[in-house]
């Protein structure tokens, strides 16, 4: 029994340090990669559009708020203007007028057509009555357009939204006079991009279509593409605008953090599995159990760029397999 234990902790310590010799590899190469600058990126909207009053008047009604998500052709307010009320009892004054003739008109045509009929009558009678109730007819039909005109510009009273979006400023309040044209409010597109603006020296490498990292507490939450890039600089900056999935969350005008392309450049990339730390360093091992010291960078995906203590051809040992 006891012959049997020793080869059992014989076999129990050859697995051991088989284990320990059984050690994955990774050959250190230099690679070409995107070097990115983080510069702070402005939440906006693709279109800011103003919903105007197309008459004058007062506002009589305001049903949005800052913040209300609106329709296109959506009634925002309505304005009314007093004129219109008085035109509207003016024109219909007239209209009785007019129907009063054309009654009277049609009567004195069937007389002079009863009379002609006779002989009692001349024809000269007969086309002045029928001229008569044509005039009247056609000043009927020229009130009825009056009216319509009328009718159009109180329905123009009501303010509609120009686009979808949200309302982000109201510029009015109920019982405000206002003038045709006037902005009531301010509408932004529920379409929102990443206004960014990268300083001057880095124009040449940011493209159209490049990708534009987006991170919050230093842990990557998404990309954006870059949708244009703005030809005109604006303080010694590049503007340009980044698409990016999921931003109604935001508030217009929240700074986000994000990391665009500056260029390419050749380092190091280890799996991070290789580094180790110990008392505050951070430390690879070498071909033949060796260890050395490295610094460390960014980390990108599952690797670690290493700024320092490395070279083309390291052999560095890692984990059991």
């Amino acid at each position: 029994m006891k012959w049997f234990g020793a080869i059992g902790w014989v076999v129990v310590v050859t697995m051991q340090i088989s284990s320990v010799f059984a050690q994955e590899s990774y050959t250190v190469e230099r690679e070409e990669i995107a070097d990115r600058k983080a510069v702070l990126a402005t939440v906006q909207t693709v279109d800011m559009t103003p919903a105007r009053a197309r008459i004058g008047g007062t506002i009589v009604e305001l049903l949005v708020d800052e913040g209300s998500a609106v329709r296109a052709g959506e009634v925002i307010a309505r304005v009314v203007d007093e004129k219109i009320n008085l035109e509207k009892q003016a024109l219909e004054a007239r209209r009785a007028s007019l129907q009063a003739e054309r009654k009277l008109a049609e009567i004195a045509l069937d007389r002079a057509q009863r009379l002609r009929k006779t002989g009692a009558g001349s024809q000269a009678k007969l086309d002045e009555a029928r001229t008569n109730l044509d005039v009247v007819v056609k000043n009927l039909k020229a009130m009825e357009s009056d009216r319509e005109l009328i009718l159009q510009r109180e329905r123009e009273g009501s303010v509609l939204s120009p686009s979808n979006g949200r309302v982000i400023r109201v510029n009015v309040t109920t019982g405000v006079v206002v003038m045709p044209g006037e902005a009531i409010a301010n509408i932004a597109d529920e379409t929102y991009i990443l206004r960014i603006e990268v300083p001057e020296r880095h124009a040449r490498f940011i493209r159209k279509g490049d990708l534009v990292s987006i991170t919050q507490a230093g842990v990557l939450e998404t990309q954006g593409v870059v949708r244009q890039v703005y030809p005109e600089m604006r303080n010694g900056r590049v503007v340009a605008d980044v698409e990016v999935a999921g931003l109604g969350d935001y508030f217009i005008g929240e700074r986000i953090r994000v990391y665009v392309s500056t260029g390419k450049r050749a380092t190091y990339l280890v799996p991070q599995r290789f580094v180790f730390t110990r008392y505050g360093l951070h430390f690879v091992v070498l071909e033949g159990n060796r260890e050395i010291v490295v610094q460390p960078g960014r980390r990108i995906g599952d690797k670690i760029e290493i700024l320092s203590g490395l070279q083309d051809g390291d052999m560095l040992i890692g984990g059991q397999l």
